[in-house]
């Protein structure tokens, strides 16, 4: 980073810069954890004749204990994708205007969630609903192990509410799928046929000013051999659409290549069935009681505007662990 034409290559640049911030988010911990423990055993020493002191050591050993179990948390994301920005998509499914809202409602979790752990996020595509909520929505989630830690968010969220837009009150259950991909630099050797892509343009529907509204810049790819389609209208420019898409295109064909090998190794564990884009992983609770319960790892929270505000670690963390015990 010190060499005077590191920034010419502006996006290798972000590469190693992102690099650096996965490699210190592990070692800062490791070495505060080790001086931690250099204190904990100076600290023993002295409570043999302060009581005083002696008081405070169990404090200290579990909050020394928090931390080495969060470093081996954080040790579990070992796969080959884990380190990188993940890109992230939400589609409102059953449940009418409710799953509409409800999309929108897991879009802020996320972002809320992001910008707890420091991450730079990015809208990607937003298409609104015609009532409220959103349709679909793809973002940007760049940070250390950001795709190692959203990858099993992939699936089915359901909720069950009384529905604010039913005017007899009754309960209303919907759903929206998540599905959670790495973003991949133009440098990744993944293969992608031009006359296997359908280019499509057209008017953004989002925020972004008259000119975005009314040229056609925003683009959408579909990969006909596997029917992957991904859209882009984050930007002014056609052309910068363009390049964003087949990444996202790109991110989604090495998530398929990712689950495939999970398979082969699930397969020789006998492990769990297959978790992904269609399988119903959490439900959230207004009615009749407040609670979020995940169906793989059984890991449940009674806070649920807690949850919905971002705080979903415990549910991530939970998942880290679950699948190295099935492994």
């Amino acid at each position: 980073m010190a060499a005077a034409d590191f920034w010419n290559h502006q996006e290798r640049a972000r590469e190693v810069v992102a690099e650096l911030k996965s490699l210190k988010a592990i070692l800062k911990p490791l070495d505060e954890v080790a001086k931690a423990a250099d204190d904990l055993a100076t600290l023993v020493e002295m409570a043999a004749e302060d009581d005083d002191l002696a008081a405070e050591v169990p404090d200290e050993l579990a909050r020394l204990e928090r931390t080495v179990e969060d470093l081996e948390t954080k040790a579990l994301l070992n796969g080959p994708l884990d380190a990188n920005p993940a890109l992230l998509t939400i589609n409102a499914r059953d449940g009418g205007t409710d799953a509409n809202d409800w999309a929108e409602m897991l879009l802020r979790m996320y972002l809320n969630w992001a910008k707890e752990q420091g991450y730079d996020t990015e809208l990607l595509d937003r298409q609104d609903n015609e009532e409220a909520g959103i349709n679909s929505a793809t973002i940007a989630i760049r940070g250390p192990m950001a795709y190692g830690y959203l990858k099993g968010e992939s699936g089915i969220h359901r909720l069950v509410r009384i529905s604010p837009f039913n005017a007899e009150g009754k309960r209303q259950t919907s759903f929206a799928a998540v599905d959670v991909a790495p973003e991949m630099s133009d440098q990744t050797d993944i293969e992608i046929r031009p006359e296997d892509i359908e280019e499509q343009v057209f008017r953004s529907s989002g925020p972004g000013g008259q000119h975005v509204n009314k040229t056609s810049s925003a683009v959408r790819l579909i990969h006909h051999p596997t029917g992957i389609a991904v859209a882009c209208q984050s930007e002014r420019s056609q052309h910068k659409n363009r390049a964003t898409a087949m990444k996202m295109l790109r991110a989604r064909l090495a998530r398929i290549e990712e689950e495939k090998r999970e398979a082969e190794q699930a397969a020789k564990y006998n492990q769990m069935p297959k978790v992904g884009f269609g399988s119903q992983i959490r439900s959230y609770f207004l009615h009749p009681d407040q609670r979020v319960k995940d169906s793989r790892t059984g890991y449940a929270e009674t806070q649920f505007h807690n949850v919905l505000d971002g705080h979903i670690q415990g549910f991530l963390d939970a998942y880290l662990r679950y699948r190295a015990d099935a492994s």
